[in-house]
Formats: structure tokens, sequence, C-alpha cells
């Protein structure tokens, strides 16, 4: 058999629950609907940060986000003016180093055309994707949100559109045209769209569907500060954190249609060009719903949290793939695996040798994709920074059912059992502590294993 052509899309901050065969009862996502039901769809799928510019260093590497050095989103304020609560951030790199072997150069010297579509948000110019073994690159740029507007103009080098024209729409234009100007070898298409993040923007028809949907459903005239309005508040970690506690937002909601439109356009055209049977399709996300703050215009519920916190709202992920001939139709896994996990997936998927000097971390999931068995291991997280949405530096551990997560500010241990609590809202560091303490010796030695770098006291911090 031919290798198979490949697509990985990657969503930017769409969370757990986002699409309707996720549990989506506002969303309308027929097409990743279908997906779902022709390929396999994962329940414990990971990003391997809560927010996105690692997670996407760990997709292109096969390696934790601290073994590589990214750590947070690339940001040049951030990074040279860390943040400073009771800890300081630790320095991170602002790029994907050259001497990292990316996934994209190595499908591209076992034969495949390389296309990066989208978002890139890892480093300068010159570390854009075609210093990192794409051939072509569309709109892959340093730059991390959709540059002020989803609608042209906007500030992206090389993805010029007429006036109006809906980015969404257009990056898939821009994939859907490279399909069909192909040459011989199979394609390899790293779809990374910018959507859903903010600042949010859909088109006017689709925004209007949405809100006469909330009306429809009596969720507009919800007082926002009441008990039955979409949100409630809590002191956390000695913050307050307003929660979105219900899928609700007009604008969101149409941003999600839109971008499910757009992959059943991609699909289509796939299927136009004879290539449904032997391309592969993955869909994912970089980190958690957006859920806490900066409008907080989703909810993760059941999960707790989103993007930029440790718990499972920040990381776990929609994880869909489809590989003809070889997923079941419409199977479903319920197997923790984690985004380094892809690299070695997508060489094993395109029979080509692993490359285990490189992708470390990544263990390939193939066995999963034939529904056979596999032991994973332990995932680890390390995320030690101040979140813009209220998150505080920490690290986790998952192992089996139990997550373990320490905090840097105190060296406070939470751990739960997430097949009993997938809320995280049970504590039982105190009462198992023999399972409290192998997993935070576990996590100790991992994070010395990546030389994890672990954030100090801020001699200038003062308590309010």
């Amino acid at each position: 058999m031919s290798q198979p052509n490949i697509i990985l899309i990657l969503i930017d901050d769409m969370g757990w629950r986002d699409l309707a065969c996720y549990g989506s009862s506002f969303y309308e996502t027929p097409n990743l609907d279908r997906l779902a039901a022709e390929g396999m769809r994962f329940t414990d799928a990971y990003a391997s940060c809560p927010v996105c510019s690692p997670t996407r260093a760990s997709i292109m590497s096969g390696k934790y986000p601290a073994r590589v050095g990214i750590t947070d989103w690339i940001d040049t304020g951030k990074h040279l003016h860390p943040l400073r609560g009771k800890l300081v951030d630790v320095p991170y790199l602002d790029y994907l180093p050259l001497e990292e072997t990316s996934v994209a150069t190595a499908l591209n010297e076992g034969g495949y055309q390389t296309w990066h579509i989208g978002k890139w948000h890892l480093g300068w110019p010159e570390f854009y994707p075609e210093r990192h073994g794409f051939e072509i690159n569309v709109g892959g740029s340093e730059r991390g949100g959709p540059g002020g507007s989803y609608f042209a103009p906007w500030s992206h080098p090389g993805l010029e559109a007429p006036e109006g024209t809906y980015l969404t729409d257009h990056l898939t234009d821009e994939a859907i045209r490279l399909i069909r100007e192909r040459d011989e070898r199979p394609f390899f298409l790293n779809l990374w769209h910018y959507a859903v993040h903010i600042p949010l923007g859909a088109p006017a028809a689709l925004v209007a569907k949405y809100e006469e949907k909330a009306r429809a459903l009596g969720l507009d005239a919800l007082d926002p500060l009441e008990d039955g309005g979409p949100f409630h508040t809590e002191d956390k970690h000695g913050m307050h954190i307003k929660h979105r506690k219900f899928q609700s937002h007009a604008v969101y909601a149409a941003m999600v249609e839109n971008l499910d439109w757009n992959i059943g356009r991609l699909l289509q055209a796939v299927a136009e060009a004879g290539q449904a049977e032997n391309t592969v399709v993955i869909f994912t996300s970089d980190n958690g719903g957006l859920a806490t703050a900066e409008g907080s215009p989703t909810s993760n519920l059941p999960l707790a949290d989103g993007k930029g916190w440790m718990y499972e709202g920040g990381t776990r992920e929609p994880l869909i793939v489809k590989w003809p001939g070889v997923t079941a139709p419409g199977s479903l896994c319920p197997t923790p695996t984690t985004s380094p996990d892809l690299y070695p997936t997508l060489l094993e998927m395109a029979g080509l040798p692993l490359r285990p000097e490189q992708h470390t971390d990544g263990v390939s999931i193939t066995p999963l994709l034939r529904s056979e068995p596999l032991d994973r291991g332990p995932l680890f997280w390390h995320y030690p920074h101040y979140g813009n949405q209220g998150g505080t530096p920490g690290s986790s551990v998952r192992l089996g059912d139990f997550k373990l997560i320490e905090f840097y500010e105190d060296g406070r241990l939470e751990l739960y059992n997430l097949r009993e609590d997938i809320g995280e809202t049970h504590n039982l560091a105190a009462e198992l502590p023999d399972v409290t303490r192998a997993l935070h010796a576990r996590l100790r030695k991992w994070r010395e294993s990546v030389a994890a770098k672990i954030p100090q006291a801020n001699p200038e911090y003062r308590a309010v």
C-alpha cells in the first residue's frame, strides 16, 4: 500500500466539550461528528501544556515542552519581563530550535511534500515553518492571535485577501488549492487554524443564528449575575475566578460551526481528488477552552477550569483520528495520550523508521488505532508560569486513573481519581498518602530527567 497522505488539523483554544460528539448541546458540528463516526474518538487525549506554543513545540519535536525549553506561549514582552507573584516566572525559549528535527522534516526526508497553513507561533522569521521542514508556508508566523480581526485586512505575512474575507475560510481555500495542485508525492498538510482564539469574530448570519438559538432555549434571558446565569464565581488559589457554567456564546458558537463547515469542505476536496481512502485525518486542539477569563466564551464542564490551568479543563482535548482501513468506524478509545505522541505515530503511519533520539517523550499510538492494547505509561505536565487566565505555576502527572498536581507557590499536592471524579472536586492526597508519595516521586524524577526549570520565590512579594 502506498504511503498515506496525512492531514493534521490543530485548533487554537478548542475545549474538550466544544463538539457535539463530545457532549456540546449548543454548538453544531455535523462534519466533525461524521469524522468521529468514521474513525476513532479519544476520551482522554491531552495537550502537553495548558497554553499554545509549548504544545505546538511538542507536536513538532515529539518532546515534552520542558525538555524543548518552551514552557509558555511565545510573547516578547512576557519573555523579557516575567510575571511575578509569590514566585517569578522561569525563563524559556521564544523559538523552536533548528537543532530539533521536526516531524515535518522527517516526513519530507521520507518522501512527503509538506505544507503548513495557519498559526505557527514558534518563533521569528529565522524559525518559521520553512526552516523546520515545510516546503510551503501559508500564514505561519510569530503571531499568536488572529491579527486583531478574523476579517481581512489582517496583519499576517503572505496572507493577503480581499477586504472582508473570513480568515478560517481563506486558510481552508489555501489548503484545498494545495490539494488540487499537489504533485505525485504523498502530502502532509499541517493545518493549524487560528480559530477559536480571541478576539472572537464570525460571519454575521451565523452569529444571528446562534443568538436566536440562545433566545429559543431561554439562555439569553438569564441574568449573568444571578445563580441561573451563565457564570459562577469562586475563590481559588487566593483569586476571585469567574467561570462559564454552560455554552451559550453566540459568536463563539458561530466560529465553531464555521470551522466545522470548513473542515467539511476540506474533506470533500480530498474525496473529489480521489484520495479519501488514502488520507489519514487527525483533529485535535492545543489547549483547553477559554472558560475563566477574557470573556470566558466557552464552558468545559464537567472538567475543572480551562486554558491556563493545571486542571483537566486546561489540557484534556478532543482527538479524532480517521485512518482508512485501520481505525474501526465509530470506535472509542479511553487510553490517555499526549501531543508528543503524534510524532512517532505519524512516522509509523507513513511507514518510516522511528527517530527515538528525537521524539524522546512521544509514544506511537498506532496500536490503539488498530484497537490493540497499549500501556502508554505516565503523562507529565510542567507549567512554571502564571497564566493569563488565573492559573498558578505547577506540574502534574497522570498514571492510570490517578492524577497528582503540585503547585509551586506553596508546595500543595492535590490527588484526584479521574474515573470517579472527572471534575477534580475531591482532593485525595491526605486519604491516599501512599499513592500521593509514589506519584510525587515519579513527578520529581521526571522533572530532573528533562531539566525542568522551577520558579523561585519573589523577594519583592508582599501579601495584600
